[in-house]
């Protein structure tokens, strides 16, 4: 029977490798493009096998976005770790201006080869959109789970929670990609974001207070 160390260093190496994989393959898509760069150029600069890059990736896409389950749950996440009292909208406004001061990447503070790389792929930018599609379907299904699965609501209500979400994440990469400075990103991002959620807020303002 293994351990409950050894089962952890197992797993602490395996996400390891693939933090490795994803790094390195990130930095050749940059280079190169991503349709330019083969899963055998991959394989050989890790220094690891074909075979095991598919088994950590099965999409090729996933490379770039490999931190693609954190995507799918984060708006969901913020309604479920609301404060008391506190709606739905305002969490999602609260935690995206947070994440500004914390850089995080999942909000499109990412670097300007990153920007770049997505832009310029067709086939990063639909992956991209299926995505923002799972993190609204995740969202509408946590709202569901506390107005009830037959109640409308939920689906419209996320659906216009992600768009303002989903806009802002654009503009941010849009303004990296022109190589404005941080500070500024993150001041014209607030603006925007102060903006976006005060629109909705007259409609959605209370609902799903917690």
């Amino acid at each position: 029977m293994e351990t409950h160390a050894a089962v952890g260093l197992r797993d602490r190496k395996k996400q390891e490798t693939r933090d490795r994989l994803a790094h390195v393959a990130t930095l050749l898509f940059i280079e190169r493009g991503f349709e330019n760069v083969t899963i055998a150029e991959i394989a050989a600069a890790a220094d690891v096998s074909k075979m095991t890059v598919t088994n950590y990736f099965p999409r090729k896409e996933d490379l770039v976005f490999d931190a693609h389950e954190n995507v799918v749950d984060s708006l969901a996440k913020t309604l479920r770790d609301r404060r008391p009292g506190e709606s739905a909208l305002r969490a999602l406004h609260r935690e995206f201006v947070g994440s500004l001061d914390a850089n995080r990447p999942l909000n499109g503070l990412c670097t300007t080869g990153f920007a770049q790389l997505v832009h310029d792929s067709e086939r990063l930018r639909a992956r991209e959109r299926e995505l923002d599609e799972k993190r609204e379907a995740a969202l509408a299904d946590a709202l569901a789970a506390e107005a009830g699965a037959t109640d409308p609501a939920p689906v419209l209500v996320a659906a216009q929670l992600a768009a303002a979400h989903r806009v802002l994440v654009h503009r941010g990469r849009a303004l990296i990609r022109e190589r404005t400075g941080r500070q500024a990103v993150r001041a014209e991002l607030t603006e925007l974001a102060e903006s976006a959620f005060t629109l909705l807020e007259p409609a959605l303002g209370g609902c799903y207070e917690r």
